[in-house]
């Protein structure tokens, strides 16, 4: 089942989209706290989030352009905002549709319906876009290439992607690999994130993983 996270302050507005959507066979899950909207939806790993653009404490731009920076996850904006400027504004931070309120409900589950249709088999993917992990397969794609990662490279990259422009502290990720931060030999990570590198060189990706002193590890742009 398909799983459908509503992102929407309005009480009324969420009730209706989420009874409507689970008519339509979908499963669906309604965020109403957005301090944390970000983690929380990569997280619960959707299919497609639908977006509102007045929050309170931040707003649906913010959100869509975070979430497009870390994950492959669609995003339909629906708003009450109509202004041209606000359309595109969200479809430059990386929005796959926007539409306003009122909206046909015809129009919105065949919105929906295209956006799944055009994403399916994409949903296991994070990262940028020509820069993808496939989680289920460690399988590393970079433009026209790819490389399947062992499991422990694999398991990194896809930490430092889920958390991308973050510095992932070294002991979270071995927690992550080994279950632990105890009797856990720090040269063991070394090793992993050396070979990890050195696949990331030879896939020729212009991303590297940049050791943060004392700190962690993070992903970023190479140059």
């Amino acid at each position: 089942m398909q799983k459908i996270i509503i992102v929407e302050d309005d009480l009324y507005m969420r009730e209706e989209l989420e009874y409507m959507f689970q008519k339509e066979g979908y499963e669906t899950l309604c965020m109403d706290s957005f301090e944390h909207a970000i983690d929380d939806i990569i997280a619960d790993s959707p299919e497609l989030v639908v977006l509102d653009v007045n929050l309170p404490g931040t707003t649906g731009f913010e959100i869509c352009r975070k979430l497009k920076q870390r994950s492959n996850i669609p995003v339909l904006i629906l708003t009450s905002r109509d202004q041209l400027k606000d359309e595109l504004h969200a479809l430059g931070l990386g929005a796959d549709e926007f539409l306003t309120k009122p909206c046909h409900k015809e129009r919105l589950l065949a919105r929906v319906s295209n956006l799944l249709r055009h994403y399916e088999g994409r949903g296991k993917l994070v990262g940028r876009e020509g820069f993808l992990l496939d989680r289920q397969t460690y399988t590393l794609y970079w433009k026209e290439q790819s490389v399947i990662l062992p499991e422990n490279q694999g398991k990194i990259l896809d930490m430092l992607l889920t958390h991308w422009g973050e510095t992932v502290a070294k002991e979270t990720l071995c927690e992550m690999l080994w279950g632990t931060t105890e009797y856990i030999d720090e040269n063991a990570l070394q090793v992993n994130m050396t070979r990890l590198k050195k696949s990331l060189l030879k896939l020729g990706a212009d991303y590297k993983v940049t050791a943060i002193r004392g700190v962690g590890y993070k992903v970023e742009a190479d140059g």
